[in-house]
């Protein structure tokens, strides 16, 4: 907790400073947006609002200095179809305007403003019976640059992702509501959700007895719970329970309560009546009285005015009396990848005490700024508190949302309706000398006003552009894109073990319909896809042969998928060809051929000699071996140390490093005699025969790049570090994602695993590089043309939130996934391998398996299991098994790691994990 004492290393004001914080100080600041009249606000009543938003709009643009909207709608569009996105904004011009244009940007054309109930139309759904699509004839469109285009479209074009103005009182909440109701696509809000936001009593309650936040203390009287025929029997109830109330424990701290009606048609709306806590009497009248007029889903609250926390202040610079001030703090919240909240931004208000505090009623200013006006001069603790706010705000949200997800279809306004963005305001107030967030209320667009004009004014003084627009338009387009890949016919090529296991849990999530075509007609994932297409193509070397015999499988069972792909390494050759047989989106099958083959992709990029630096100068000397006699001559080529592996090998299983040409003889015989084909050790490439190959040895440290590629244009790029290989077998033992790296660093070897797989042909997919950075930068040891494995897609979900699964699918059918455009971890993960020959015991007969699935349950470790059984015998042995820690720091979760790993009997001297994880700094 933050000690008031430690907030200011100034003065405590004086005995006469102090006078002006008596009653009129327990402010009021923290209530509701107050009316002057007190009417409930009713919609307008216009039905076709058009030409007033557009005015709106252009004056909007005209502020931003943007060009004015062309108008196009003589010349209708035409040529939408199932795979073009389209986010439609419904309502206000100037709510989501920001938003709007950034989304432009990311993906020009697909945000469409709707300004007018008679610019779309509601038909039966083809997918969803019972739900209905949106069409829109017209729209505003928003292009690169911030340009804008008024068009209409023919035939009318599909919604993809729905949100709009559903705030209370707003004029076109009428229609947008309508619009948006029971509709097939995602929608980002409905008028239910949104009237269940923005009651006070509900929001309220989730967010104490839910989020377990504090909130100012509440006695709510509700109709229909108590019937009285009595008038005098309810009056003698309601004084005896507003007696408990003031005189109860929650009230001891507070002197003042206020008594006003309440529910989401009074949201910002009514008058109110404030009482001293001793004036029982008169609070029990006021009460009655509002009890009296009382409406279905109306109630009346009694609650305490919870003072802004009032910090020593430095002296006044005039000897004018300080006036006593309120301060509402502002979080705008969206829900981010992976469905998890993210604070987007904070605003502050600050008023008089004795007025409320009301959205829009004065301009906002940031938190820092704020803090440091109360007092808060220390920047650790202005830190530590913005630090609490992001936690109390993003748990706040995870409340709402989580019941909100616990009611019907008919209470959320449709079965794809959520909320997708919303406000929470706080209170900075003090308890037992301590500084504590308390909970106010929450809202469905007032908070996203008051972020985006901070963010406005901050632009006007010279300040860099926030993250809100952006943050806000990746969560619309993402929800849409999730939905554009519903209900896809997607051609897989090649299950995979229990590490691929995710793929069918994924596939269903995003409703994916699977045709899988799998050499093992046993396989478990036979009864998790759509189709079950068994063929054995285990011999890689007659794919093209394979190519045709699967091409006869498709066309027999009449399938026409939109995608083919392959995240399974042994497979990604077949199914480049597949996808070229069958007219669809992937790399060329040469291209896949060049990286798949190890020495051919060094030996490739040695001949790409253009570019500063040259793809060349990531490539490592290396030569092929096929029998002994290569072995003499690649030795008089590569100098030793060197790295003797398999041509096409996976898993790093038979790689080893070798200190002459005659431990590279040695190894090779023995790789050659037991690693013959598929059959000796499954899944590690030995359908492609069993040659080797001989590199050089490349110091440094070892990383893996995983990186989304559309159409040569780089969208994404994760960094990860590989602890210290086990000797000389080059066994991984742990990785930690965020990368330990310098920024520069990092985008070194981002730029060379780019501009290797660009030099070999592969320009859209999701690939897996490898390298070893040393002092004179990148060295390339392999890609894989394929999503990275073992746990990677795993923990840059967690991570950074993108699922690689997902990107990969997007590519093939010819999208550009919409990933962060500044990724920002949310936690840091250390992992650990653990072999069947260190750790079978102890994770077996010592029951540690079993504890480590008890604290997955529990959300304390991450587990990837890679293989049933330990795979693999000696020097061929692959891990059976990633065990991972989470943390705040990468040495909190390094440390979390540890502990777990001595506490199992993972850590050991034979396998050393305190050594491991000390690469991570």
């Amino acid at each position: 907790q933050l000690s008031v004492e430690q907030t200011s290393v100034e003065p405590v004001s004086s005995p006469k400073e102090q006078e002006w914080a008596g009653p009129e100080a327990l402010c009021p600041g923290w209530l509701e947006d107050e009316a002057p009249d007190g009417e409930v606000p009713e919609d307008s009543g216009d039905p076709d609002c058009a030409t007033h938003a557009y005015e709106l709009l252009q004056s909007a643009l005209r502020h931003e200095g943007l060009p004015h909207t062309l108008d196009r709608s003589a010349e209708p569009r035409t040529g939408f179809g199932p795979l073009d996105m389209t986010v439609c904004i419904l309502g206000s011009p100037t709510a989501f305007l920001p938003v709007l244009l950034e989304g432009g940007t990311r993906c020009p054309g697909a945000m469409v403003l709707c300004l007018s109930p008679t610019w779309a139309s509601r038909v039966p759904s083809e997918t969803s019976p019972g739900a209905w699509s949106l069409l829109l004839s017209r729209g505003v469109s928003f292009e690169a640059g911030g340009h804008s285009t008024l068009e209409t479209f023919v035939p009318p074009r599909r919604a993809n992702y729905v949100t709009g103005t559903f705030a209370t009182g707003s004029p076109e909440s009428g229609w947008v509501g309508e619009l948006a109701r029971d509709l097939d696509c995602p929608t980002g809000g409905s008028v239910p959700l949104t009237h269940r936001l923005e009651d006070p009593l509900i929001a309220r309650w989730v967010l104490a007895a839910r989020a377990g936040l504090p909130v100012p203390p509440t006695l709510a009287f509700i109709l229909g719970l108590v019937r009285l025929e009595d008038p005098q029997g309810q009056e003698s109830l309601v004084q005896e329970e507003v007696g408990a109330f003031l005189g109860g424990t929650a009230m001891e701290p507070y002197s003042q309560v206020a008594v006003r009606t309440a529910g989401w048609r009074w949201h910002g709306t009514g008058t109110r009546s404030t009482h001293g806590k001793e004036e029982g009497a008169a609070v029990a009248q006021a009460v009655g009285a509002r009890l009296r007029g009382l409406r279905e889903e109306d109630s009346v609250l009694l609650e305490a005015l919870v003072p802004t926390a009032r910090l020593p202040t430095p002296p006044p610079r005039s000897p004018a009396p300080r006036l006593p001030v309120a301060l509402r703090i502002c979080t705008l919240v969206c829900r981010s990848w992976g469905d998890r909240p993210q604070l987007c931004q904070v605003a502050c208000g600050v008023g008089r005490a004795e007025a409320p505090v009301r959205h829009g009623a004065a301009l906002p200013q940031g938190l820092d700024s704020s803090l440091q006006q109360w007092g808060v001069v220390a920047p650790g603790q202005r830190q530590a508190l913005a630090t609490r706010l992001r936690g109390a705000a993003e748990t706040a949200t995870a409340a709402l949302l989580a019941a909100e997800a616990e009611l019907s279809p008919q209470q959320r306004g449709g079965a794809r309706a959520r909320t997708d963005l919303l406000g929470v305001d706080f209170l900075l107030a003090c308890v037992d000398d301590a500084l504590e967030l308390v909970a106010l209320s929450a809202n469905s667009q007032r908070c996203l006003e008051t972020c985006l004009l901070a963010e406005a004014m901050g632009r006007a003084v010279g300040e860099p552009p926030g993250d809100l627009p952006r943050l806000l338009a990746e969560t619309l387009l993402h929800r849409a894109q999730c939905h554009l890949v519903e209900g896809k016919d997607i051609l897989l090529i090649g299950a995979g073990g229990v590490s691929k296991s995710f793929v069918w849990e994924a596939a269903r999530d995003y409703g994916l319909r699977i045709h899988l075509v799998e050499s093992d007609p046993e396989h478990f994932a036979a009864g998790l896809v759509q189709t079950f297409l068994p063929y054995d193509s285990r011999e890689h070397r007659r794919d093209e042969e394979h190519a045709e015999r699967v091409m006869e499988l498709v066309r027999a069972r009449g399938l026409r998928p939109h995608a083919c792909l392959s995240y399974w390494d042994d497979c990604v050759v077949l199914a480049a060809l597949v996808c070229q047989r069958l007219g669809l989106r992937g790399s060329p099958p040469a291209a896949v051929r060049v990286a798949k083959q190890k020495s051919r992709t060094h030996q490739h990029l040695q001949r790409c000699r253009r570019g500063r630096p040259p793809p060349a100068a990531f490539a490592v000397p290396c030569r092929r071996l096929q029998s002994h006699g290569d072995v003499e001559r690649a030795a008089g080529v590569v100098p030793f140390p060197a790295v003797a592996k398999l041509e096409f090998g996976a898993g790093g299983v038979g790689v080893r490093l070798v200190e002459s040409a005659g431990q590279c003889h040695a190894h090779a015989a023995r790789l050659w005699r037991d690693l013959r084909d598929d059959a000796d050790h499954p899944g590690i490439g030995l359908g492609w025969g069993n040659a080797m190959l001989l590199m050089e040895y490349v110091p440094g440290t070892e990383h893996d790049v995983d990186l989304v590629v559309f159409e040569g244009r780089l969208l994404g790029a994760w960094v990860s570090d590989n602890g210290p290989t086990r000797l000389p077998a080059f066994l991984e033992t742990a990785a930690c994602l965020p990368s330990c790296l310098p920024a520069d660093r990092q985008a070194q070897l981002v730029r060379a695993a780019l501009q290797c797989c660009l030099a070999c042909g592969l320009r859209d997919g999701v690939f897996n590089v490898e390298l070893k950075l040393g002092p004179g930068g990148p060295r390339l040891l392999e890609i894989n043309p394929r999503m990275g494995g073992f746990y990677l897609r795993d923990w840059i979900r967690e991570v950074y939130g993108p699922d690689l699964l997902l990107a990969a699918v997007l590519v093939a059918l010819g999208l550009p996934p919409v990933l962060p455009a500044r990724p920002v971890p949310r936690a840091h993960l250390a992992g650990v391998m653990c072999l069947g020959s260190e750790h079978g015991a102890a994770l077996g007969g010592g029951g540690g398996l079993a504890a480590l699935r008890e604290l997955q349950s529990r959300g304390l470790v991450r587990l990837n299991r890679l293989f049933e059984e330990t795979a693999g015998a000696g020097e061929y042995e692959e891990p059976c098994l990633s065990v991972a820690c989470g943390g705040a720091t990468r040495a909190e979760a390094c440390l979390r790691l540890l502990g777990l790993c001595q506490a199992l009997g993972i850590d050991s001297p034979r396998y050393p994990v305190e050594h491991f994880l000390s690469h991570f700094k």
